[in-house]
């Protein structure tokens, strides 16, 4: 049982690295190469779409972890779980006050009510996201480290 918890758990944060990777390196680019308001709308419906989206996925995969070391305690590999653990919830908090209150207002924004620096905020926004990013691939790697 523990070993398809291992499985699993591992899988699931390897999915969320993959969107967010997407996200950072692939995804707003082609946003941003759009045209006219083209970019700056798509980021406000992927603000909302994902945003509703993964604060689920990081919380399930946090929660997971955590199974995982306890429920694998006495085996090896615990303290590269432990670590990855501790990684996940710096993602967590690196959230919820960095990333999401931009997020939160760039979701709401049209081309009639986005503020003059809009683009210096989606900048910065995308600057924590690839620190972000570097720490739940960081986490994923430990964890399939501790898989092997």
């Amino acid at each position: 049982m523990l070993n398809a918890l291992e499985v699993f758990t591992t899988v699931i944060v390897g999915l969320m690295v993959g969107v967010e990777f997407s996200v950072a390196f692939v995804i707003n680019r082609i946003l941003d190469a759009l045209p006219e308001d083209s970019g700056q709308l798509g980021r406000a419906h992927g603000g909302r779409m994902l945003g509703a989206v993964m604060p689920v996925w990081y919380i399930t995969s946090l929660a997971l972890v955590t199974i995982w070391a306890i429920a694998g305690r006495h085996h090896q590999g615990t303290t590269l779980v432990i670590t990855a653990g501790a990684l996940l919830l710096l993602s967590v908090i690196m959230s919820i006050l960095l990333l999401v209150p931009i997020n939160n207002q760039g979701k709401t924004w049209t081309p009639d009510n986005r503020p003059a620096d809009w683009k210096q905020q989606m900048n910065r926004w995308d600057r924590l996201h690839y620190i972000r990013v570097t720490v739940i691939i960081a986490a994923f790697a430990l964890l399939a480290t501790a898989l092997a």
